[in-house]
């Protein structure tokens, strides 16, 4: 008689294929889970199932899911570029600010891990590095170089969270919508509200960033040039 292959016990993982497991390789799968299915998708087990390995395997180099979720935000802030120490205030800030966007809505369902966690990794401290190294090079003093990294970062964090549709908005991609809130605004009564009814109802985020941005980096310029 042929002897039979034993068959593999039901929901035991098959064995790894994809190489050696490592906390880096778990991250990057990790982000591809939430970047197809959303944050509240992500579970140990289910990322044991896409690496092939069993499940207690991962808590070798990842403590918790909390530890995972912020592993998932590091690696997007690995991908932003190193400050340019020859670039000057205004294309420092320019680049950074656009290189974060472009990174945060490249993973919009990540993004959230960046903009709503408080993170305690080396790696966190990236963003800042990147605002304040331009400003104290400016001639920024420590004090007001802090002032105006909180206020761009709050910029950031407020624009992008309606980007990805963490807050509330009324995009240009959904008429309907707008329509709607446009016929809200035009009876509400309020005289200043009403005039600008037309632009309230809609959202044009690439506009809007445009707009702010111009507005903080010329701020921020037009400051450093005055004695501290």
């Amino acid at each position: 008689m042929t002897p039979t292959a034993a068959k593999p016990r039901r929901g035991r993982p098959p064995k790894d294929s994809g190489g050696v497991l490592s906390r880096e390789r778990i991250l990057r799968e990790a982000l591809a889970l939430v970047d197809e299915e959303g944050i509240e998708a992500v579970s140990m087990r289910k990322l044991a199932r896409r690496l092939g390995v069993d499940p207690m395997s991962l808590y070798n180099h990842i403590d918790s899911k909390d530890a995972l979720l912020d592993g998932i935000a590091e690696v997007l802030l690995s991908r932003l570029p190193a400050p340019s120490p020859a670039a000057d205030l205004r294309d420092s800030m320019d680049t950074m600010a656009r290189e974060f966007r472009a990174t945060m809505l490249e993973h919009p369902r990540a993004a959230p891990l960046v903009l709503t966690r408080k993170l305690a990794s080396l790696t966190a401290l990236t963003p800042l590095e990147a605002v304040l190294s331009p400003l104290l090079a400016a001639g920024y003093p420590p004090d007001l170089a802090v002032h105006a990294l909180r206020t761009v970062l709050a910029y950031l964090i407020g624009t992008l969270m309606r980007e990805v549709n963490v807050a509330p908005t009324f995009s240009v991609a959904n008429p309907e919508a707008s329509r709607r809130r446009l016929a809200d605004l035009e009876a509400s009564g309020l005289p200043a509200v009403m005039s600008a009814a037309p632009y309230l109802a809609v959202c044009d985020h690439e506009q809007e960033f445009e707009f702010g941005l111009r507005i903080l980096i010329d701020t921020l310029a037009t400051m450093a040039a005055q004695p501290h």
